[in-house]
């Protein structure tokens, strides 16, 4: 992966905007549990649009295709075809990275391990897949990235992305499938107090506490939702959603989640599992 840089558009911040666990098809009548994941992708996307919102870049965090196909990532090539903002990813569990790779590779389709952002910022982007598995691990080669992209900028703030969740959300059936070696993870973090802010995918929910002196943040999935704070799988009856960081020069973050309005995207809760 290579080093890339952006500016601030307006001067002030740098403005992100996380999309993640889209579970995009081929088939453009593919269902996740009851909800069109398409539609429901397309949906946020114009709900985002209609506010002209200005921002620097998009991070999406992981889990962007459901069925491992080229055509389900050119999908999500093709909903956010409508900005020019560049967009950082990172595969999740679901993701296939073969497929992933090829198709997600343009002058704004960026695969990075690391994104200076502006003159304060930078932003370390890690694989947290463990093929087959719905877990997450990072291998040695990603520890030892993390470390090192930290370690070259210690005057800058720090911004980690992965797509799994490094400390429990609250949900038993869930927090099986959070980061394995998270200790190591933490670690690694605990060396580096520039490192203010983890966002994650994966949990399909909203999520934003302190841990060990960093923030912890994720957002909705843009299609189903997990039910917070639950023993056993279950779905919530929230709509689809996204997540808006602001990213101060002093440290300072601002954030905001953003759910779709005026429709209602109603999953099949007597599902057990997906």
């Amino acid at each position: 992966m290579q080093s890339c840089q952006i500016d601030n558009a307006d001067g002030d911040c740098i403005r992100l905007l996380q999309i993640t666990d889209t579970h995009l098809f081929a088939s453009e009548q593919g269902s996740l549990l009851g909800i069109n994941t398409l539609r429901s992708y397309h949906a946020v996307l114009d709900a985002i649009s209609a506010t002209d919102p200005t921002f620097d870049a998009i991070i999406a965090t992981g889990d962007l295709s459901q069925d491992h196909s080229a055509l389900s990532y050119r999908r999500f090539v093709d909903g956010i075809a409508r900005w020019s903002q560049p967009c950082f990813w990172l595969p999740g569990n679901h993701d296939y990275q073969p497929e992933m790779s090829a198709v997600l590779q343009s002058n704004t389709l960026r695969s990075c391990s690391q994104v200076l952002l502006g003159e304060h910022w930078q932003m370390v982007l890690l694989d947290s897949q463990v093929a087959g598995v719905p877990h997450g691990e990072l291998s040695q080669v990603q520890l030892n990235l993390l470390d090192t992209h930290l370690s070259a900028h210690p005057e800058r703030h720090a911004l980690v992305l992965l797509h799994h969740h490094p400390l429990d959300a609250g949900s038993t059936w869930l927090d099986q499938h959070k980061l394995a070696n998270r200790e190591a993870f933490w670690q690694v973090m605990a060396r580096h107090p520039q490192a203010k802010i983890v966002v994650c995918g994966h949990i399909h929910q909203a999520l934003d506490v302190g841990y060990q002196g960093t923030r912890v943040m994720a957002a909705p999935s843009t299609c189903i939702q997990f039910m917070p704070d639950s023993h056993d799988f279950a779905l919530d009856n929230q709509n689809p959603g996204w997540r808006w960081l602001e990213l101060y020069d002093d440290g300072r973050v601002d954030t905001q989640v953003v759910r779709i309005t005026g429709q209602h995207f109603r999953p099949d809760f007597d599902s057990s599992g997906y």
